[in-house]
């Protein structure tokens, strides 16, 4: 259960680090949503790049907290 925790905590931690960085743009300069995320993707936008952010960091906090949730159940 350890190396599950490990991915839930870091698609929490870095998805939710990418939604911050999509909400600022949106934020500062809410033109750019529309262009590509870097010249090396220019397929994914900003925007599209903020949501999908925004489900691995829920998808993540999920299961970091089944994983405790399991693990303080098993040690009782």
């Amino acid at each position: 259960m350890s190396i599950l925790k490990i991915i839930g905590e870091t698609l929490f931690i870095y998805g939710f680090l990418g939604w911050i960085y999509g909400v600022l743009i949106q934020l500062f300069y809410p033109d750019w949503l529309s262009y590509g995320l870097s010249h090396l993707t220019p397929w994914i936008r900003v925007d599209t790049f903020a949501t999908i952010s925004f489900a691995l960091s829920i998808i993540g906090f999920l299961t970091m907290r089944l994983c405790k949730t399991f693990n303080s159940r098993t040690n009782h």
